[in-house]
């Protein structure tokens, strides 16, 4: 698989890129086509395909670091890995109750 770091700011922020970066990522993250395989495919040089997948990772890296939307997003669906630690020192120490006392 590729880069999954790209791959998930390509999920986050694809539609904001032209429709040529666009398609140039889809081809290569989703449907895992090989640079020289994109070339043929839109009729451009290895060469092409090369710094547009390069353009494409600087414009969402910029993206995330504007808009944090995909730092977000994995703080959502990963929220015991996030700071876990500070949850930590943070919970107060309650005494549990035992199931047969609360009955």
């Amino acid at each position: 698989m590729k880069d999954l770091k790209y791959l998930q700011l390509f999920d986050a922020y694809g539609a904001l890129l032209n429709e040529h970066r666009r398609e140039v990522c889809e081809l290569y993250y989703l449907c895992d086509l090989s640079l020289t395989e994109i070339a043929e495919q839109k009729g451009i040089s290895k060469q092409s395909v090369s710094d547009t997948l390069a353009q494409s990772r600087r414009l969402l890296e910029g993206y995330e670091q504007k808009l944090h939307h995909s730092e977000i997003q994995q703080t959502k669906t990963h929220p015991q890995t996030h700071n876990q630690s500070s949850l930590k020192e943070t919970t107060p120490n309650m005494p549990q109750r035992s199931s047969a006392s609360s009955r």
